[in-house]
């Protein structure tokens, strides 16, 4: 049990995928303008990622390693997440219209998120348990999901400053997530 909970501290706060792999950063900067939109996209992301750890752990262990075809994991993997992200698309497309209009392209683009990827590799490198790949898949997440929603909230701290003219825009946004993930570092220095 203490090992399902270091795989989640690690995942959420020390070894946070967008500030100290920088997997996922194209969505964290497009979707983080406003922490509603953030919040549905991290939650998104983490249920494909959840899922696909799971799915992605099945197809290596049940079907890549018996038949001895493991360099095919990366390939196996982009589909299984291309197929979950599909279904995503259509229930919000369905259920959910406002959350799915909000979101944009980058809905799709969870489909080439190397955050989603990145966890299934992870996974398999690490050499993790079915229940402690779905656990990382899930605090990974997770981990992604505060991230976003964070630096969400500074963005609309920003609106309400006035930098030089040379650091308006993106040159801000990316001075003001260097700044956070600095601060997310702190966590890095954490032994147990």
């Amino acid at each position: 049990m203490a090992n399902i909970f270091l795989i989640m501290f690690t995942a959420i706060l020390t070894e946070n995928f967008i500030f100290s792999r920088f997997y996922g950063c194209c969505p964290f900067l497009g979707v983080s303008d406003k922490p509603s939109t953030a919040l549905g996209m991290g939650m998104a992301v983490t249920f494909v990622m959840t899922v696909s750890s799971a799915a992605t752990w099945a197809v290596y262990h049940l079907v890549l390693v018996p038949a001895k075809m493991e360099v095919l994991k990366t390939i196996a993997f982009i589909l299984v997440i291309a197929t979950l992200v599909q279904f995503i698309e259509m229930f919000l497309r369905k259920f959910i219209p406002v959350l799915y209009s909000s979101l944009g392209i980058y809905l799709p683009l969870i489909t080439t998120n190397c955050a989603v990827l990145g966890s299934a590799l992870v996974n398999i490198e690490k050499g993790y348990s079915f229940i402690e790949s779905v656990v990382f898949g899930f605090s990974a997440a997770i981990g992604f999901t505060m991230a976003i929603v964070v630096f969400a909230g500074v963005r609309a701290r920003l609106t309400f400053s006035d930098p030089p003219k040379s650091f308006r825009g993106f040159p801000l946004l990316l001075i003001a997530a260097g700044l956070v993930a600095m601060a997310f570092s702190g966590f890095s220095g954490m032994k147990f």
